[in-house]
């Protein structure tokens, strides 16, 4: 039988210590994708923002923003409300409260792992 040379798996009692190589694994993958992060914070300063300022802000496609949208969206982050103005379509995001604290808690963390990588 071989030998492996895992290292042996221990409890964990909380978070373990931010280091530069250890962050990463902790990130919130829903926001750290580049477009969502960016849809995410300019909801964070805005009080709301159409399917098209944000399309426009992040000069992105409508098929991107809408994939990344609908993710945010299904993860309880933004919240989408569909309407008409007259005849056209109005698609209107804003940031949840469970989407703010999840930035935060985002910000937070990409802070310590700037913090840790200076210190090394």
């Amino acid at each position: 039988m071989a030998k492996s040379n895992a290292a042996p798996k221990t409890e964990s009692h909380g978070p373990a210590p931010v280091t530069a190589g250890s962050t990463t694994r902790a990130l919130d993958r829903i926001i750290h994708e580049r477009l969502r992060l960016g849809i995410v914070s300019a909801l964070s300063v805005n009080r709301s923002l159409t399917f098209n300022e944000l399309k426009k802000l992040l000069d992105t496609t409508d098929g991107n923003l809408s994939v990344h949208a609908r993710k945010l969206e299904e993860a309880g982050y933004i919240s989408c409300e569909k309407k008409f103005e007259g005849r056209l379509p109005r698609t209107e995001y804003r940031l949840t409260q469970q989407g703010r604290a999840a930035l935060d808690s985002y910000l937070t963390h990409m802070e310590a792992l700037i913090r840790a990588t200076r210190q090394s």
